[in-house]
């Protein structure tokens, strides 16, 4: 935890990972602070340096001088990312953040490699519900005596600010622990912030990004929960008519916290999307796995399943894969065996003997067919069904290197 200080104005960072790593910035959303993001921080600290901030009046963050805006927070965050690294960063926005994220990758997009935003607001108009029951609450606290009065007797009115806040922000099933959400409805309720609240709930709508999304260059992930009522659902309707293909996730169960209602779906759509590795071992013990992840990824750019793919989708593909050595002619999968993975020669060569019992050649050996040089795949049909090897496959005469790619990561 630090304070970092940009023009002279301060923002609080949680900090955590490796400092010589690529930097993930953590942005939250509306009437929160960096805790909105914490679920996701264990599991970026395995690939990035992870920077979960809290926003200019939001949290332990002192307000910005002027008023607030979105370009306004997407600017001071750009001077941010040029602050503490020479790198373009991920960056990963909840809510309100996702709007900021979108609007900072379009105002400055050769700092941004890629995103996920976690249930974001494209057209910056909230709910119903929210416009009905929240956001009238919010105007009148922005007096500063209200406010004070609100602060001193909410204490005694939790009953009922529960009863107005769950259905907005948590599905009817949610998964959300206690703790958890005593600790974020806090945060929405935090003394003295309900200017910089009134604010933004304006600045959302100023920020308005329909008929925007074409410009930007990055590559994005969107997660959604399927009982969002506070972004209402209607938003990814946005990207479905302006982005080609985009990559949309809507999970059951979740409302407007999917990152804490539905943590093990949520983590495991970002750490596919973000190309996070699994742990994978190399002789010599080596499990510097950020390394071997950003090495497989070039190396996949001359092979057969990866040379049509951008380096953000080789880093991802390349994550996916547990990287295994094999000894000089040592069986890497054996005929007859069922299995679902799919294997990439990284080194060495790879040799494929027919199965005789296949072939009606019962009494004769078994015979080479082909032998596989770095780059080559083979088992996209195990990948697929999950049946019986036709062949096996052994190392060559110095052994081998493979990339295996199983169907369960490919569905993750």
């Amino acid at each position: 935890m630090s304070f970092h200080t940009i023009n002279g104005q301060r923002l609080y960072v949680r900090e955590e990972g490796q400092p010589d790593r690529q930097v993930a910035i953590l942005i939250h959303g509306w009437s929160s602070s960096w805790y909105a993001v914490s679920p996701l921080i264990p599991l970026l600290t395995k690939r990035f340096r992870v920077l979960a901030i809290d926003l200019p009046g939001y949290g332990n963050s002192p307000p910005l001088p002027g008023r607030v805006s979105m370009a306004a927070y997407a600017d001071f965050l750009a001077e941010f990312i040029q602050e503490v690294t020479d790198r373009p960063v991920v960056l990963v926005g909840h809510s309100m953040g996702g709007m900021i994220s979108l609007t900072l990758a379009m105002r400055h997009p050769v700092l941004v490699e890629r995103m996920v935003l976690l249930c974001p607001t494209i057209s910056g108009h909230l709910s119903t519900y929210i416009n009905l029951m929240i956001s009238p609450v919010t105007m009148i606290e922005n007096v500063p005596l209200i406010d004070r009065m609100i602060g001193a007797i909410e204490p005694y009115m939790l009953t009922l600010t529960d009863r107005i806040m769950r259905p907005a922000s948590f599905a009817e099933r949610t998964e959300i622990s206690e703790e958890d959400y005593k600790r974020l409805r806090a945060d929405a309720r935090r003394v003295g912030q309900a200017r910089v609240r009134a604010q933004c709930y304006w600045a959302m709508r100023e920020g308005d990004l329909r008929g925007k999304l074409s410009e930007v260059e990055c590559p994005f992930m969107v997660i959604w929960g399927a009982e969002d009522s506070t972004v209402p659902l209607r938003d990814a309707g946005i990207l479905v008519d302006e982005l080609e293909n985009p990559d949309l996730r809507i999970i059951p169960k979740a409302g407007h916290w999917p990152q804490f209602e539905t943590p093990a779906i949520t983590r495991r759509y970002v750490a596919s999307y973000l190309g996070l590795p699994l742990i994978t071992t190399l002789p010599g013990g080596s499990n510097e796995s950020d390394v071997m992840v950003s090495k497989a990824a070039q190396f996949l750019a001359h092979s057969d399943v990866g040379n049509g793919l951008n380096i953000a989708q080789r880093t991802r593909l390349a994550a996916q894969c547990t990287i295994r050595s094999y000894e000089p002619h040592a069986m890497i999968a054996r005929a007859q065996e069922s299995g679902t993975d799919l294997y990439i020669v990284q080194e060495g060569i790879v040799d494929v003997w027919s199965d005789p019992t296949l072939m009606s050649q019962k009494l004769q050996e078994p015979r080479l067919l082909t032998t596989l040089l770095p780059g080559q795949i083979t088992g996209e049909l195990a990948l697929l069904d999950g049946g019986r090897r036709s062949a096996s496959l052994q190392a060559g005469e110095d052994g081998a290197t493979v990339m295996i790619l199983s169907r369960e990561r490919c569905s993750a």
